[in-house]
């Protein structure tokens, strides 16, 4: 097999080596297409060194290509996506118990379950109800994915908030109804208005990873509403405006650690996909080989007009 590790502050290599043998409740499968996540950027960045080299991926969807003894349900042959990691590399093992069947007819690149089992687990901790008023806040890979399962909860309106007028073009071709940079929301979002008028958010989901973004997302959400963390916030610590403690509101962590909510979310986003109710083929722009791992956190970076997501084809 080979794989990708990272030697050093934004520098990855490609290496060799013999093929690894699943345990008893494991799984060995060729990788046909793993997602490049945000957060693995800072391991890539920064995170890294040739004593220390960090293998990274952890969105995978591979063929079985060996069962444990264990593994049972699961035979060669079978097309799974799930929970793992090490998955920029040609071969990789997964637990049996936290991968689950692709659907039938779906590119492997459009079926990446990991991130997508993240959103549906958050946004089923948010309690939108048909008729709500809600803002996506960052119009990257998770806001735009975020866009397409809120439409299904029928909300009075969904609004979406980013500095990048591309992103908030492809937020309107996903749903949203308006798209504002931060600077430009109208006062009618942010300011209370007569009980009746109110024009604030009864949800907001912040899907950025930035400070400025929470502070936007306690901007627009009303009196009791509800604030889902849901991007990934890199340094460790972030800032809530204390505004929101006086307005009563709700502040969720978009986080599951628990593995069975996890798989249950996973399930049913890949229910979605194969009752075509969502796609990642608006999401996944650049497709990338083994050996551009480095190019792929590079695009991320670069965020580029056409660019939202890349997945590895190893």
């Amino acid at each position: 097999m080979r794989f990708s590790q990272v030697i050093g502050p934004r520098s990855s290599v490609v290496l060799d080596a013999p093929d690894p043998s699943p345990s008893a409740g494991q799984v060995l499968v060729d990788v046909l297409a793993c997602g490049v996540c945000t957060s693995d950027r800072r391991a890539w960045r920064e995170q890294a060194t040739a004593e220390r080299p960090i293998r990274l991926g952890h969105e995978i969807v591979g063929r079985i290509v060996e069962v444990g003894s264990d593994a049972s349900g699961w035979r060669v042959g079978d097309t799974v996506t799930g929970l793992g990691g090490e998955g920029f590399a040609t071969r990789a093992l997964l637990d049996a118990r936290s991968i689950l069947p692709v659907p039938a007819g779906i590119p492997p690149e459009l079926a990446i379950g990991e991130p997508l089992a993240v959103l549906v687990e958050a946004l089923g901790r948010t309690g939108i109800r048909p008729g709500d008023r809600v803002a996506i806040v960052g119009l990257g890979f998770m806001g735009l994915a975020l866009v397409q399962l809120t439409r299904q909860l029928l909300p009075a309106t969904i609004i979406g908030i980013d500095p990048d007028p591309h992103a908030r073009e492809r937020g309107e071709r996903a749903g949203c109804a308006e798209t504002f940079a931060p600077d430009d929301i109208p006062a009618h979002y942010r300011e209370a208005g007569p009980a009746s008028e109110d024009r604030r958010m009864d949800a907001v989901l912040e899907a950025a990873g930035v400070d400025s973004a929470l502070r936007v997302s306690a901007t627009l959400v009303k009196p009791h509403g509800v604030v889902n963390v849901i991007g990934y916030h890199s340094s460790g610590t972030a800032q809530l405006d204390l505004d929101l403690w006086y307005k009563g509101v709700t502040i969720v962590n978009g986080f599951s650690p628990q593995r069975p909510r996890v798989m249950a979310a996973m399930a049913e986003g890949l229910d979605r996909i194969a009752r075509r109710q969502f796609s990642f083929a608006p999401l996944v722009t650049d497709r990338l080989g083994l050996d551009q791992v480095d190019e792929a956190f590079a695009l991320m970076e670069r965020r580029e007009p056409a660019f939202v997501k890349s997945v590895i084809v190893p």
